[in-house]
């Protein structure tokens, strides 16, 4: 885990937009009763899947994960909220830049947690790679949803 550091508070701001929210529970926890890193890794999975479906309109599959930094740890009752953004699009692929944030004990201070580069592929209906549209071709709420 990384050594907290003090630019982490509550006045920070999120890189890229809330993608998803959750709370963690006590089923999701290891033996010393912080959340499983691999609950984490899971939401901010769903999270980047949903910002790179949307933007390629299509299925896709992550291919890597790239820099999974944990800050903190997540405690029961931590409300989890996972931004997303996209960093990069190549011919077939995306870099989505995913965020995690706690509310801690659901009310309490609001501090980063993880962050991480998810890597997709686009893929067609035969589960072959296919090209990510352009922005143009986006219908109007995937195009609302990207504005920068």
């Amino acid at each position: 885990m990384k050594k907290e550091q003090d630019n982490n508070s509550e006045n920070d701001s999120t890189r890229g937009r809330l993608t998803t929210r959750t709370i963690a529970m006590p089923a999701d926890t290891n033996p010393s009763g912080d959340i499983f890193g691999g609950w984490v890794l899971s939401q901010m999975d769903m999270a980047a899947g949903i910002c790179a479906g949307q933007r390629a309109q299509s299925r896709v599959v992550t291919v890597s994960v790239d820099g999974m930094d944990f800050i903190r740890p997540v405690k029961v009752g931590d409300i989890l909220g996972v931004y997303t953004c996209i960093e990069k699009i190549g011919r077939t692929s995306m870099d989505i830049h995913v965020e995690s944030w706690v509310r801690r004990g659901r009310i309490g201070i609001r501090q980063k947690v993880t962050e991480a580069t998810f890597r997709f592929v686009a893929l067609d209906n035969d589960g072959r790679p296919t090209p990510v549209p352009d922005e143009a071709e986006l219908p109007a709420y995937a195009q609302e949803y990207f504005e920068h």
